[in-house]
């Protein structure tokens, strides 16, 4: 084909001609009106708006609601109950069920979390279908309600079955005094073991209690070192009555 002077163009059937499309592109959205939309700024700003709305949520739950604090942590305070935060309450009441912890501990902590994130990472690519509403995607929706219920089951398990006194009764924050380590009832303890359970500070671990502002008097002290009182039993203590008198009178004076 000539056109102009010296100009010759050649066709060559290489070429893919402009209209035929590859089955590797996809179409634009526009070819689907009703179905879909721009990702910027439709999609993305309605995204935006919903994350703002739930975070002024958040924010407000915080400032109503604060976090209560306990005491500091104690590593030699074996009879703690901890708890994790709320988003890993159904982790933590996996663990409480016979198949999934003692020996089975890494098929609790391991084997089932990654079957069941690795299933939620694959759903997309099993599910592959163009349809968007849920009742038409049965293997997608379904496992995810499946998730969604594990979930919230494992996690008001977990909130139920908690021993919540106890537990804030270990984590409440005891005022700090001063010990006076040269005191004739301070060595009175330490000399009969008492500081293997209550701790160097009279703090409590363990699953011992602290014996500083007990609000007990020397007399009810007494009988409990002697007849015991929850995990403390009888017979713990060994001295004689001068030795109780002065371990009871330097406790009961803690925290006035």
């Amino acid at each position: 084909m000539h056109r102009g002077k010296g100009m010759k163009f050649v066709g060559d059937s290489r070429v893919l001609a402009l209209s035929e499309r590859k089955p590797n592109i996809p179409k634009d959205y526009s070819e689907y009106p009703g179905k879909t939309e721009a990702f910027w700024p439709n999609f993305l700003l309605k995204e935006w708006m919903v994350g703002a709305v739930f975070l002024v949520g958040i924010l407000c739950l915080t400032i109503a609601h604060p976090a209560p604090l306990e005491r500091i942590a104690d590593p030699t305070d074996t009879g703690y109950i901890p708890l994790p935060d709320w988003y890993f309450l159904f982790l933590y009441q996996l663990l409480k069920y016979t198949f999934a912890s003692g020996p089975y501990t890494v098929i609790g902590a391991m084997v089932i979390p990654g079957l069941t994130f690795g299933g939620l990472l694959l759903a997309p690519f099993l599910d592959r279908g163009p349809e968007r509403r849920a009742i038409r995607r049965p293997f997608a929706t379904g496992f995810m309600l499946l998730a969604i219920a594990a979930t919230v089951f494992l996690t008001w398990q977990s909130v139920a079955t908690h021993d919540w006194k106890k537990a804030e009764a270990q984590g409440k924050i005891v005022a700090k005094v001063d010990i006076d380590k040269n005191n004739e009832g301070y060595k009175v303890f330490k000399d009969q073991g008492c500081i293997n359970c209550h701790g160097e500070n009279l703090q409590g671990g363990a699953g011992a209690p602290s014996l500083i502002g007990t609000g007990l008097k020397a007399e009810e002290i007494a009988k409990i070192a002697k007849s015991g009182k929850g995990n403390m039993p009888p017979g713990i203590f060994k001295g004689n009555d001068d030795q109780l008198k002065k371990l009871t009178e330097f406790i009961s004076g803690l925290g006035e």
